[in-house]
Formats: structure tokens, C-alpha cells, sequence
């Protein structure tokens, strides 16, 4: 199953959000500056990220976490009041939750039987 949202995959929201914010540069009324464009897209492809780990199946928590700690890189630089130890431990937070969560609807895979050997692979 391929991730989509509303649609379509992820990397055309990016490309649509970075076409927009790069217009938005261009209007000096609007205040946008290359630097801020950047933050910008480092939140934007945060959030494409998270929503994409949120809506693959079975979640990978360290997707998540990676989404999230991009995600407060980027608000951190309007203006978070969050230190990198804060942020850090928010993201241990979150994995640790997650990983509770899903450890209690995740079950190991069956033992193989003999015949099976962990380097052959069927076609």
C-alpha cells in the first residue's frame, strides 16, 4: 500500500509547500526571508513525514520520533520555548509512550520450522 495524502504521495505536498514558500519570497509585503523559508520547510517536511509514518501500517516509532524531532528543530526557530535537552526529552517521551503502546498490539512472528533457512528466499 502506498502512503497518500488526500491523494497524493508526499513528495508532491513538499513540492507544492516549497513552490508556494518560494513565491512567497518573492513579495517583499508578505516578509519572508530565504532563512525563514527554511525553518519553513523543515516544519513542512516534518509534518509530511509524521503524517506519513502515522498513516504507514505497521507504525515504525522511530518514523515518528523523526518526524517529531524535525518538526521541533524547525519551531524552535520561530521561537519555541523549548532547550535541546527539552526537545531531546520529548522525543525519548514519545518513543517510549509509542513503544508501550504498540509493544501490547505487536506480536512476535511464529517460530519457522526446520526447513527453513534465514538465507534462501523464495522468488
Amino acid at each position: 500500500m502506498q502512503v497518500r495524502i488526500f491523494g497524493h504521495e508526499p513528495a508532491v505536498w513538499l513540492y507544492v509547500i516549497n513552490a508556494v514558500v518560494a513565491f512567497l519570497v518573492t513579495i517583499p509585503a508578505v516578509g519572508l526571508t530565504a532563512e525563514t523559508s527554511g525553518y519553513v520547510m523543515t516544519i513542512a517536511s516534518g509534518a509530511v513525514a509524521l503524517v506519513s509514518a502515522l498513516l504507514t501500517r505497521p507504525w515504525v516509532v522511530s518514523a515518528l520520533t523523526g518526524a517529531l524531532s524535525t518538526m521541533l528543530a524547525g519551531l524552535a526557530s520561530f521561537g519555541l520555548p523549548l532547550t535541546e535537552q527539552q526537545s531531546g526529552a520529548a522525543v525519548a517521551l514519545v518513543s517510549a509512550v509509542l513503544g508501550l503502546l504498540l509493544r501490547s498490539n505487536v506480536s512476535p512472528a511464529a517460530t519457522p520450522g526446520p526447513a527453513y533457512h534465514p538465507g534462501v528466499h523464495s522468488g
